[in-house]
């Protein structure tokens, strides 16, 4: 089975990151190389096609409007309850 070579910090990251630990640097040389880092990972960021796009979109959007039906039963079972259990509001 293959492994992901993605997920995987580069070697150069690495070592930046054993050198940085070695040698204490100042605060300006550590952002410095926090922000060279990071725009490191930037690099290998896949940005999806509009095709993924629009598919992630329905499917976050499908799942918010179940869990908008889940809760407001919840709510709706639970306000009865409420209701039957303290009485009716002003009554």
């Amino acid at each position: 089975m293959a492994r992901k070579v993605v997920d995987e910090p580069s070697e150069e990251i690495v070592a930046n990151a054993k050198i940085a630990r070695d040698s204490k640097r100042s605060p300006f040389a550590r952002m410095s190389l926090f922000i060279k880092q990071v725009m490191a990972e930037l690099r290998k960021v896949v940005t999806p096609t509009r095709k993924e796009l629009l598919s992630y979109t329905g499917v976050v959007l499908v799942f918010v409007v179940i869990m908008m039906a889940i809760v407001s039963a919840f709510d709706w079972v639970f306000a009865l309850v409420v209701t039957y259990v303290f009485g009716t509001p002003g009554g």
